[in-house]
């Protein structure tokens, strides 16, 4: 039986800017303390809590005056910064560019619709880190919408401004628009603006592709990733024998009966040391 890697998933330039940021602070600080999970893969948050990283939440900011505070991938609101330099803590910010530059076109176009009183609507995952973080940039007046069903709610007479959480899914958020668009008056002004990332983006059809080139996927994520749960959609609908895994002790073997190939792929959130775990898995196990 044939296994192979998917060469193109794999950690997004973001991720590998924030872990080797927190491996740098690691080697010359000693403890550092991120706030949330710096990845969303429960087996690379553990390699790095080995090496003296501290996952701590919002609430424990008042506690770290004097420590070393990372801000992860995802970014934070206004509000997280300030909080942390009233309380004496050393912020690396890790926040991906991508994500930063997206955090300013949500404050211009908040400027923007403040001023002819509209709206601006984000599609996103209601609660995620990314999320909480652009919305905080205008105090979270913000509308995000997560589905089609979200946009009901939506004052179509007010001009609009929407745009995405960057690891959403380009043929969502296109689908989303034309909703959009065919249920406003003519004449309202609708600004459609694509923020989605393409070095994650451009992995939907390099998936789709690598999935059929197979006979079993496994696809491996953690299970709070968002861009995991997009991507392995992506997979089971080119492939509908596809897994998602956490980590190789998750795997049946029963799944290759019969079975010719396997491919192995991932969130951008999945380092590769894990993907080649499983492979290293499978071999021994045939």
């Amino acid at each position: 039986m044939r296994v192979v890697i998917d060469e193109n998933s794999g950690f997004c330039f973001g991720v590998v800017r924030a872990i080797s940021e927190a491996e740098s602070a690691l080697k010359q600080r000693g403890d550092v303390y991120c706030l949330g999970d710096i990845v969303h893969n429960r087996v690379e948050v553990q390699r790095l809590e080995e090496l003296g990283l501290h996952t701590v939440s919002h609430g424990d900011i008042s506690s770290l005056g004097g420590r070393t505070l990372l801000i992860r991938a995802h970014g934070e609101p206004p509000t997280t910064y300030s909080l942390a330099k009233e309380q004496g803590v050393d912020i690396i910010d890790a926040t991906c560019p991508v994500v930063a530059r997206l955090q300013r076109r949500v404050r211009d176009a908040y400027a923007l619709m403040s001023k002819v009183g509209g709206r601006v609507v984000l599609l996103g995952k209601r609660g995620h880190a990314e999320v909480v973080g652009l919305t905080g940039q205008v105090a979270d007046d913000v509308t995000v919408v997560e589905n089609e069903a979200d946009l009901e709610t939506i004052d179509y007479k007010r001009p609009i401004y929407f745009l995405s959480q960057t690891t959403q899914s380009i043929e969502l958020f296109n689908r989303m628009a034309e909703i959009i668009r065919s249920r406003m008056p003519e004449g309202t002004e609708f600004v459609v603006d694509d923020t989605i990332c393409r070095r994650v983006a451009g992995r939907e059809s390099n998936l789709a592709e690598f999935s059929k080139s197979v006979d079993v996927v496994l696809f491996v994520c953690g299970r709070k990733s968002s861009n995991g749960r997009v991507l392995s959609e992506v997979c089971r609908r080119a492939n509908p024998r596809c897994y998602n895994i956490e980590e190789p002790s998750e795997i049946d073997m029963s799944w290759f009966e019969g079975v010719e190939s396997v491919g192995i792929c991932g969130a951008t959130s999945t380092p590769r040391w894990l993907m080649e775990e499983v492979l290293n898995y499978i071999n021994q196990m045939l």
